[in-house]
């Protein structure tokens, strides 16, 4: 019970005292300023029951005729935990993989019915003040960063793996491949992974200045045709679409996945890499869509 019903019962109690002790009934309405009627209403509530019942109660329905099923509210649930997704994230999945069709706003106050329409503090966004770019040509930039991974193996030790991530600035497109190691032979050899994969030609690859990208990784892939651009030190925001897709992976990936082998690492991160390609709803694509409106 809140602070204002307490004083609401409070009072109510009051009244009820005053008017046994006066005797009177239509002068302590008068004198309190209530209706006869209300009156009536709280002290057949008070004989009933106890001070509970003189509660202020919503007029709201047992049954809501356009209440959300239960076994909807527990996907919408079950996805914001898991995923940490938004509202129009949870709309479009529930849509495409439920058949089921709801509004944004239903979902977000769903969220907000059950107290997780605010994403724990270390998931929340960071507000970077910088100035976006997006182009609309597949292949003329191609984003290229890898990822640190830290798994727990059969003995409980911990395990380091690599992955090399690419993504195309224009369609979102990515390639990825896990390493063991963190060198520029790797990096060389996942580029020309990436030239194979992705379906288009590459006229631009930016990359930060770590040291897998130094001189053997630059001239090979000059020599291949392809212009390599190293970014700002200490400017992530400028790859930042490759950094917000390895967001992705931690969340949606990686945090569900318990580590084998190195086999059967490769096939599930291969499978992911398909669903993120063509099956995976991409809010970028239909904030790009509206903007040319």
């Amino acid at each position: 019970m809140t602070k204002d019903e307490e004083r609401a019962v409070k009072r109510k109690l009051r009244i009820l005292k005053y008017a046994d002790e006066l005797g009177n009934l239509s002068k302590t309405c008068r004198y309190f300023g209530i209706p006869r009627s209300i009156f009536y209403v709280w002290r057949n509530a008070f004989r009933a029951g106890d001070e509970e019942d003189l509660r202020c109660k919503k007029p709201i329905p047992k049954n809501q005729p356009n209440q959300t099923p239960e076994e909807v509210v527990e996907k919408v649930l079950y996805l914001r935990c898991k995923y940490h997704l938004g509202p129009v994230r949870i709309m479009w999945y529930m849509a495409r993989y439920h058949a089921i069709r709801m509004s944004d706003a239903t979902i977000y106050r769903i969220l907000r019915q059950n107290g997780l329409n605010c994403l724990p503090r270390q998931v929340r966004k960071r507000t970077v003040q910088t100035k976006r770019y997006s182009k609309v040509v597949p292949g003329h930039h191609i984003q290229m960063d890898v990822k640190f991974l830290i798994f727990k193996g059969k003995d409980e030790k911990k395990i380091k793996r690599y992955q090399y991530t690419a993504i195309d600035d224009a369609t979102r497109v990515r390639a990825l491949r896990v390493y063991k190691k963190h060198t520029q032979a790797n990096a060389i050899d996942f580029v020309d992974y990436v030239i194979h994969k992705l379906p288009f030609r590459i006229q631009q690859i930016r990359t930060d200045r770590g040291h897998e990208f130094q001189a053997k990784f630059h001239w090979h892939v000059e020599d291949l045709g392809i212009q390599h651009v190293y970014i700002k030190p200490r400017s992530p925001q400028l790859n930042g679409k490759v950094e917000r897709s390895h967001r992705s992976d931690q969340e949606e990936f990686y945090q569900l996945l318990t580590y084998k082998d190195d086999v059967d690492l490769e096939e599930k991160l291969a499978e992911w890499e398909r669903f993120y390609n063509f099956s995976r709803p991409h809010g970028a694509h239909l904030q790009l869509c509206t903007s040319h409106l």
